[in-house]
């Protein structure tokens, strides 16, 4: 606005336009590189602190399931069990309930069924 000339002014106008195409494929580069870059252990990085403490939580769960597991091969009554999965309150708890209940169940439904002899039909 400060030149009266127009060939000046449009050769200003271009320069700018040119600037700023420039500063819009930078932008985009940059964008681009961020959004495929991987990430360099940012979970890791942010739970550092708790990482001792989560990790021997984890071991103290996988120890308290496997007493689970062996008490529950113990049990032979699904109605003990069925009491067990409505008292427990973890997941994996109820996962390993849930597999005793119905492996009782299918050693139930063997046991009462009289074995077929070969080549025979039932």
């Amino acid at each position: 606005e400060a030149t009266v000339d127009l060939a000046e002014r449009r050769q200003i106008r271009s320069a700018i336009r040119e600037l700023q195409r420039q500063e819009l494929e930078w932008d985009e580069e940059a964008l681009a590189s961020k959004r495929f870059r991987p990430e360099r252990g940012s979970h890791r990085q942010d739970d550092k602190e708790n990482w001792p403490r989560s990790r021997r939580l984890e071991e103290e769960q996988q120890m308290a399931l496997a007493a689970l597991s062996r008490q529950l091969e113990a049990i032979t009554d699904v109605e003990e069990l069925t009491k067990l999965l409505r008292a427990a309150g973890e997941y994996e708890e109820r996962k390993l309930i849930r597999a005793a209940i119905r492996k009782l169940r299918a050693e139930e439904i063997e046991g009462e069924a009289p074995p077929v002899p070969w080549g025979s039909s039932p």
